[in-house]
């Protein structure tokens, strides 16, 4: 395809740097500890992939969002999912 459309890329290097975390990861995460604190590491690691695809700060977003948690009613919690946080909490614009 490359080589009839000059738009597309001869190479795939976007795509290897884009998981290449998750690739140098993997033999981390082998030794997490247990069960539970391989699936604890899942959550921060989805929820901060999701913060970053809907644009939001994911430093500032988990230090809100685990501010809040320990009060926040469990029938509110799809309120502090990163896509509905964002709606509520606009950035801090840069100075």
């Amino acid at each position: 395809m490359f080589a009839t459309d000059g738009r597309v890329p001869i190479d795939n290097n976007a795509v290897e740097n884009a998981i290449r975390p998750l690739a140098l990861g993997r033999k981390n995460w082998l030794f997490v500890g247990s069960p539970q604190a391989g699936r604890r590491a899942a959550v921060l690691m989805t929820l901060i992939e999701s913060a970053k695809l809907c644009e939001v700060d994911p430093w500032a977003y988990l230090k809100d969002v685990l501010t809040k948690l320990p009060t926040w009613p469990n029938s509110r919690l799809g309120e502090l999912l990163p896509h509905n946080w964002a709606n509520t909490n606009p950035p801090a614009l840069s100075t």
